[in-house]
């Protein structure tokens, strides 16, 4: 992961966020929820490591995947990035936060899923929401603040940020 980190943000490549996997697997980091205790990679603090060093060969802001683990561990994860100091800027998700309700599809059909949906889904949304609020930081702090950012429209014009908002 570092090495990719290190290698996508060279400038030829012009990307401005990169999206990455967790430089670790949940299921082998001893001491947490999600070790499912079939052998040990590393340690609580040698996953720590393992965060900082790919985060610190980030020269550009980079969003977690969460590569469709389930929900809860890869909030785990998140939580053990913020644990390691790492200034990750997001997160991209989808399966982790609805798969669940695949199987309750399955057996129970639409209905049952769009209520599974209205309370687990949001649910899960929401306890994401939480650790993204307290561990995440703006994209734009790794380029020195939001009014260093330069705006490109699709012609290649530069836009002046009153016309253009930033989220």
């Amino acid at each position: 992961v570092a090495l990719s980190m290190e290698e996508f943000a060279k400038p030829q490549y012009q990307v401005d966020v990169l999206k990455v996997e967790m430089p670790i697997n949940m299921k082998f980091v001893e001491g947490t929820k999600s070790f499912v205790n079939k052998g040990t990679a590393y340690t609580r603090e040698e996953a720590k490591k393992l965060f900082r060093r790919a985060a610190d060969v980030a020269t550009k802001p980079f969003i977690y995947l969460s590569a469709g683990v389930d929900d809860d561990v890869f909030r785990e994860s998140l939580e053990l990035a913020i644990e390691a100091g790492t200034n990750w800027a997001g997160v991209l998700c989808g399966r982790a936060t609805w798969k669940e309700g695949i199987p309750v599809y399955g057996k129970e059909g639409l209905q049952a899923l769009e209520k599974w949906l209205q309370d687990r889904g949001v649910k899960n949304i929401q306890a994401l929401n939480q650790v993204i609020d307290r561990g995440a930081h703006a994209w734009w702090d790794k380029y020195g603040g939001r009014d260093k950012i330069q705006v490109v429209d699709s012609t290649g014009r530069t836009v002046n940020q009153k016309e253009f908002v930033l989220s």
